[in-house]
């Protein structure tokens, strides 16, 4: 049944003001709107990334959200020249190289915000 609806991603912020500095000045996303408890933007496809605030930003040890992209090695530069840093893996079944895991049907780069949440980009390739 839900996958008739957009769905949306919520992150956590312990500090809404330096959270909104960085997604603006790292991803270039614009608040559409804001509540008393946090901002929300909006992407494509009537999907949305609210960022509220709470103590308990930055502690989750997995990815929070991401973004499926297309030539993701252009999007990585553009972050990169925007000082956005890349995680390196290298566990069993994942290696990264300069930040990018190579699945074959898919390549995948994470990052972390200002508050400390795991963020990813996504590519799923031509299979052919």
């Amino acid at each position: 049944m839900l996958h008739d609806f957009p769905m949306h991603t919520i992150v956590a912020a312990s500090d809404l003001d330096r959270a909104r500095a960085w997604y603006a000045e790292k991803l270039g996303l614009v608040p559409k709107k804001e509540d008393p408890g946090g901002i929300w933007f909006e992407s494509a496809g009537g999907t949305w990334l609210y960022v509220y605030a709470t103590g308990s930003a930055g502690t989750a040890q997995n990815t929070v959200g991401g973004w499926a992209v297309q030539d993701i090695e252009s999007v990585m530069a553009e972050l990169r020249g925007r000082g956005v840093v890349f995680e390196e893996y290298d566990m069993p079944g994942m290696k990264t190289e300069n930040g990018l895991a190579d699945f074959g049907m898919a390549k995948a780069a994470w990052f972390k915000d200002s508050e400390g949440n795991t963020l990813e980009l996504s590519e799923l390739l031509e299979q052919g």
